[in-house]
């Protein structure tokens, strides 16, 4: 079977064998953190597990020491959500949401890139192109064997400390353009931006559909902010490192691989006031 290691279509997921696929709900609502886990039960892509932002691909216990509003889970942490759902070792694994991938699908796909699993994909258009395409929601919890899971974090994927930011070459910065310039700001305790970085809301990734703009158009996209500097200069950020994970998979899909993530992102950031902050266009 062929593997699907950046996107995936409706019709393509609903092609796949059952047994050779774990699909998972990552559908999440900042505002209100229990509604993903009731849209799931109230009707869910047959035989998806629920995976639960706060809890599966974050931890918030650590949310004190610097670590932003979605600090990273802990490998361990991460393997163990892995067991549960019954994932093994060449296993495709499909993420969805309800939020072309920001919400927290692409995050989900990152994970398991920074563990080395290449074969997870996101769902593309999410669960509203499931239901376009006439396929059935299912309201049943399955229930899959556990497996024993132990991976690790490649650190060369990923920046926690801050200090390094002033290292790196292109910083992007993927939240809406108005928090990006300190026009507003809703969830973190100081408007602007990190100085020096540039705004790619991710929400540029989709086109009127709800999907991915076609690889071409998102390398031509990303070219331009790149001018030249290979993916490797490039360190992807939003407000908690959750929607930051959509530009890094866009420029995967575009071709372009080697983007890290900067997991503190601006939650972490400002969490130290003694930090500069920068507003405008940048």
């Amino acid at each position: 079977m062929k593997t699907c290691d950046t996107l995936i279509a409706a019709a393509e997921l609903a092609a796949l064998p059952a047994g050779k696929v774990l699909v998972v709900d990552c559908r999440h609502e900042l505002a209100d953190p229990g509604k993903g886990r009731h849209d799931y039960l109230a009707g869910h892509i047959p035989g998806a597990v629920f995976a639960d932002l706060d809890t599966d691909l974050a931890d918030l216990s650590r949310v004190a020491a610097g670590l932003g509003r979605h600090p990273l889970p802990s490998a361990a942490t991460f393997s163990a959500a892995l067991g549960r759902w019954g994932w093994r070792p060449g296993l495709q694994v499909v993420g969805y949401d309800a939020a072309g991938g920001a919400l927290a699908a692409a995050r989900l796909w990152w994970l398991l890139r920074l563990c080395g699993v290449r074969e997870a994909a996101v769902l593309d258009g999410g669960l509203a192109a499931w239901q376009a395409a006439g396929l059935p929601l299912e309201t049943a919890v399955p229930v899959r064997a556990p497996t024993r899971v132990a991976l690790d974090y490649d650190p060369r994927q990923v920046i926690l400390d801050s200090a390094a930011l002033a290292a790196v070459p292109l910083l992007l910065d993927a939240r809406a353009a108005p928090r990006y310039r300190g026009e507003v700001e809703p969830i973190d305790r100081a408007a602007g931006h990190v100085p020096g970085a540039r705004n790619r809301p991710y929400t540029e990734n989709l086109g009127a559909d709800g999907r991915f703009k076609p690889a071409a158009a998102l390398r031509e996209e990303f070219g331009r902010l790149l001018a030249g500097r290979a993916p490797a200069e490039v360190v992807h950020m939003c407000g908690s490192g959750v929607t930051a994970c959509h530009n890094l998979l866009a420029m995967e899909h575009a071709g372009l691989v080697g983007s890290r993530l900067y997991a503190p992102s601006w939650s972490g950031w400002v969490s130290d006031p003694s930090r500069p902050v920068a507003t405008g266009e940048g």
